[in-house]
């Protein structure tokens, strides 16, 4: 073997070992991206009293919570597709379910289709007691995007 030829590979080497370097790391984990942008107002609706919930609902859109899904909520618990939940209400618009906080963020005036999220921006669904919302789903998706959820990742509308 030449001098040149052992020069050349020599010098391949630790461009070599770079590469090796690199592809022995492995990447680093997913970020989990929050369905709110953190820096948008937020805000629940100060009359959405628990009694204004009480009953059945359908889950016509959401993010970590199914559509489809049948919720039924009760003074103490909030059924998700019969998985009994505690339900608790901070104050009014305010709940905390199985230890995690809810807000509803706008339910219309005739207790017909609510919009419901963690204002952390874990999860988000429209919910309707019909499961389906007409008119009411535009108010709705309106105020969740002023709250800055990304409404894009809701699957079901």
């Amino acid at each position: 073997m030449s001098i040149q030829k052992l020069i050349r590979n020599f010098a391949a080497l630790p461009a070599l070992a770079l590469v090796a370097a690199c592809a022995a790391k492995a990447p680093p984990p997913p970020v989990e991206i929050p369905l709110r942008n953190p820096t948008a107002p937020v805000g629940s609706q100060a009359d959405a009293r628990l009694e204004r919930l009480q009953g059945g609902w359908t889950v016509t859109e959401g993010a970590g919570m199914a559509p489809g899904a049948r919720i039924e909520v009760s003074g103490s618990e909030m059924r998700i597709d019969g998985v009994a939940l505690p339900l608790q209400e901070e104050a009014p618009g305010r709940l905390q379910v199985a230890g995690e906080t809810l807000w509803v963020h706008w339910i219309d005036a005739d207790d017909r289709t609510a919009a419901l999220g963690d204002p952390a921006g874990g999860r988000v669904w429209i919910m309707d007691r019909t499961g389906r919302p007409g008119e009411r789903r535009t108010a709705a998706r309106e105020i969740l995007t002023w709250y800055g959820y990304d409404l894009s990742r809701m699957a079901g509308g």
